[in-house]
């Protein structure tokens, strides 16, 4: 009996306590809101497609760089000009910040409001800071932080148009040599010797492919010298537009030879669209013929390896040329001569001898050259500027190429 006294006791003292707890709670001061940012401003952002603009602002008195600041973030809000609800927001930035880009979906000549507030703990939220009459993005015409790649395209782009007028004007461009290219003498000429064909595969692309196209040019040149050296041509294709294109490619070598008599168009044939289909009757006619020489130039795939390896079997000379990153390897390791990437493409504008190709090379290698400067520039900047101990001038110069020339503060940050 005295024990369920005492427990009633302790049941209601627990509840007593519990209810001066809610009341203490309830009539507690509700948290003290931070003061609100002011000073509002909101600009378009220049040099830009017109979907952004730029928004700054005071901070809060509350904002405070040390000790427990008041103010935790800041909260952005939008509305187009017209509107009567604000909506959700759109933005938020943490405390200390004073600067926000909204590119949340501008429309270019749209008006737009903002307000600001100060956001605190337990999400106080202070009086709002608004810009009104609003603000529109303006597209504009030149992107000034740009203004470096503009000079470097002008200087390039002036570089091709010089060196193609001095091209038709008759001027001799100097092209180094290529290795490849050298050796399709000695290639064609060892087939004339031996009394066996040259075997010229132009990839397994349609004549849409660039590669093809480059494939096709040199073709040209291998054709002509195997008129000259009176050996005999096979050029298989995967493709019936390349066939027709290889067919007059050739023909006209023959007649730049003197041979038309020797052409014969039979040589030029039609295997099979399927991928694997036209290797196999390739590398079957390869180890039955035995090639003197094998040319591939071309964008290949899988099969480049089947290729290589089989006219490396059978002892023939070996040039392949092509812009396929991942097939490069299996070329190098298995062939005489390899042209790589871009080389491919610079023996096929120096085989044409056309001005604009060789003008075009000309103007790129040009470009090379400036970016190669550039670089050397820049590193040599950089490290200067680690040794000096931190030598102003130096370090200032080597920022202005990384930031300037090379990034996108502008010809004049």
């Amino acid at each position: 009996m005295r024990m369920a006294r005492l427990r009633s006791v302790a049941i209601a003292a627990a509840c007593w306590l519990s209810a001066i707890d809610v009341v203490a709670q309830d009539t507690a001061p509700p948290p003290e809101l931070p003061a609100p940012p002011t000073d509002v401003e909101v600009k378009d952002r220049p040099s830009d497609n017109g979907q952004a603009v730029l928004i700054s602002w005071m901070a809060s008195a509350d904002d405070a760089p040390e000790g427990s600041p008041r103010v935790l973030e800041y909260w952005i809000f939008r509305r187009e000009l017209g509107q009567a609800e604000w909506g959700e927001k759109i933005l938020d930035s943490p405390a200390g910040t004073t600067t926000k880009t909204d590119d949340q979906k501008i429309k270019v000549g749209t008006q737009y409001e903002y307000r600001i507030v100060a956001v605190g703990v337990n999400e106080g939220v202070s009086e709002p800071a608004e810009l009104l009459g609003g603000v529109a993005s303006i597209r504009q015409w030149f992107n000034v932080q740009k203004a470096w790649f503009g000079i470097l395209l002008v200087l390039i782009c002036g570089a091709v148009i010089y060196f193609i007028e001095a091209a038709r004007g008759g001027k001799d461009l100097k092209v180094r040599k290529i290795a490849g290219l050298e050796a399709v003498d000695e290639a064609v000429g060892r087939a004339t010797e031996l009394g066996r064909s040259v075997l010229f595969i132009n990839g397994i692309q349609d004549i849409n492919d660039i590669q093809t196209i480059a494939g096709l040019t040199v073709l040209g040149n291998v054709a002509r010298r195997a008129a000259e050296y009176d050996a005999t041509l096979e050029v298989p294709t995967s493709r019936s537009l390349v066939m027709t294109t290889a067919r007059e490619t050739v023909q006209a070598a023959y007649l730049s030879a003197g041979r038309p008599d020797a052409y014969n168009e039979n040589n030029i044939y039609y295997l099979t669209d399927e991928q694997f289909g036209f290797v196999a009757s390739v590398t079957g006619r390869m180890v039955r013929e035995k090639y003197a020489a094998c040319f591939y130039m071309g964008a290949f795939y899988a099969e480049s390896l089947i290729l290589a390896e089989t006219g490396n079997s059978i002892g023939a000379i070996q040039v392949a040329g092509t812009a396929m990153p991942s097939q490069l390897p299996f070329f190098v390791a298995a062939c005489d001569y390899t042209l790589i990437g871009e080389e491919f493409f610079a023996a096929s504008a120096y085989l044409s001898g056309e001005p604009h190709q060789m003008g075009s090379l000309k103007g790129q290698d040009f470009g090379k050259v400036v970016g190669a400067v550039l670089l050397l520039l820049g590193c040599g900047a950089a490290t200067l500027a680690s040794m000096a101990n931190n030598n102003e001038a130096i370090a200032n110069f080597a920022a202005y190429i990384r930031d300037s020339i090379l990034g996108s503060k502008g010809l004049f940050p």
